[in-house]
This record gives structure tokens, sequence and C-alpha cells, in this order.
């Protein structure tokens, strides 16, 4: 359970670094900044995620981003819940 408990507050803190100080630095991702330096576009390929920048539609980016964790984390505790069980059998 005190696990559960340090993975919720670093979900809750996760927009501090990944939105408020990433925004207030100028942080950009580094295969951004090597596809813009070797002029490369980005291209449409027809398919989106429904968290595209780890955000959340309808939503502003700080609840969002932090919508966007709890359902990464859910999904991946679900994921290992099931492989857990069948590996078990």
């Amino acid at each position: 359970m005190r696990a559960w408990a340090v993975i919720l507050f670093l979900v809750i803190i996760s927009p501090v670094f990944g939105v408020i100080l990433a925004d207030r630095v100028g942080y950009h991702e580094p295969l951004d900044v090597a596809a813009e330096k070797l002029g490369l576009k980005e291209v449409d390929i027809g398919y989106h995620t429904p968290f595209e920048d780890y955000t959340f539609p309808g939503v502003g980016p700080v609840p969002g981003y932090i919508l966007a964790g709890l359902i990464g984390v859910g999904l991946i505790a679900v994921l290992g819940e099931v492989l857990k069980r069948v590996v078990a059998k």
C-alpha cells in the first residue's frame, strides 16, 4: 500500500516537472530538437493517441497530465496483475 501512495504522489507532482518547469526553462524533447536541427518535418501518419503529449482532451495541461499519468499507471498495473496470474498458473 505504501508503494501505491508513493506512485500516486509522483503522478500528482509530475506536472511540476513535465509542464510547469519544462515551460519555464524552455525544455524540448531531444528528438524534437534533433529533428528541427536536421530540418525534418513532422509527418502525419494518420495514427493519433487520445493522450498526445501526455494531455487529456478537454482539460488543462496540469490536470490533463495527472489524468494521463493515472490512466497510464492503471494500465500498467492491470497488465502486471494479468501477467502475474497467467504466470502463476
